[in-house]
């Protein structure tokens, strides 16, 4: 077995919004959650209303974000073709031609 492949392991405090705190096992010292046991709706019986403004506003970002052109597998092999054609054309065609460039790059 590999010596120190395993992550380091907390007894984590997780912190609800509500202000309930618990210990858990966990890879982060501390973690934050805005709805715990303690103030769920299922547990509990009453309904709270959770702020998802946050959320709300992450999510319109995230699909803005993703909005963006992106191309096609048949663009992408198009522009690569193109590219490459471009690149044989601008090649010298004689050793001649090759020598003029070389020399007019180092003048």
């Amino acid at each position: 077995m590999k010596a120190a492949v395993h992550p380091k392991w907390y007894q984590a405090q997780v912190r609800c919004a509500c202000g309930n705190t618990f210990a858990v096992g966990s890879t982060m010292p501390e973690i934050k959650v805005d709805v715990c046991s303690n103030c769920h709706p299922f547990y509990t019986g009453n309904m709270k209303f959770v702020d998802t403004a946050g959320r709300v506003d992450a999510f319109k970002a995230k699909i803005k974000g993703a909005a963006k052109k992106t191309a096609s597998k048949t663009e992408r092999r198009a522009a690569k073709r193109e590219k490459r054609i471009r690149e044989e054309l601008s090649r010298p065609e004689s050793l001649a031609e090759l020598r003029k460039r070389v020399k007019k790059l180092n003048s």
